[in-house]
């Protein structure tokens, strides 16, 4: 079975799936991919380049994060232009790890997904799992965690799709406004309720 973990900014997601890696079972990350996919020689860095320019490559040969962040951070075509080179791409790599370890004889697999629902990726999983904090705890954590004021961590919350939203869509809840063994009780009983441990 194919699951995917997602959750709102600063509801612990990451918390979350070191507790299910804890259970050998293995995670494909997709913000760890999305780095991978523009590092120097791979082609969704090359279409950047060849979109927003060669100002986008950074000393080391990889992408300038901050540069290009500042073009597409007011411009939605630009950032649609992004999405559009580099979805498909860590897309791709996401399924490639996911059939290597299918192919190791892994039954089960994670895909951490934060923008899941958002990106539309649900249909690449068989159940998705929702690290859920209530709207006050994940305003009070943004703000603690990236040092941001309360409208700063209000936009960049309200950019993603509402937590409560996300929480009818979810097959399972985890809700991490607890303490850490709430939260780790919450997700073996999750895992063995669908049977994969």
């Amino acid at each position: 079975m194919d699951i995917g973990l997602t959750g709102g900014i600063a509801s612990g997601k990451s918390t979350v799936a070191d507790m299910i890696r804890n259970y050998n079972i293995p995670i494909v990350d997709a913000d760890v991919i999305a780095r991978e996919v523009v590092e120097p020689g791979e082609s969704a860095l090359e279409e950047i380049v060849q979109s927003f320019g060669s100002e986008m490559k950074a000393e080391d040969g990889g992408l300038d994060r901050k540069r290009l962040g500042s073009v597409i951070f007011n411009d939605e075509e630009k950032r649609k232009l992004l999405n559009s080179i580099l979805h498909p791409a860590i897309r791709k790599r996401m399924l490639e790890e996911v059939a290597l370890y299918k192919n190791q004889g892994e039954l089960h697999v994670v895909l951490d997904i934060p923008l899941l629902y958002e990106s539309e990726l649900n249909h690449l999983v068989d159940r998705t799992l929702l690290v859920y904090v209530d709207p006050s705890t994940q305003l009070k954590r943004l703000m603690e965690r990236d040092g941001s004021t309360e409208q700063e961590a209000s936009e960049r919350i309200q950019s993603q799709m509402p937590i409560e939203k996300k929480k009818e869509l979810a097959d399972a809840v985890i809700d991490n406004t607890g303490t850490r063994t709430e939260s780790e009780e919450q997700v073996g009983h999750v895992l063995r309720k669908w049977e994969i441990i």
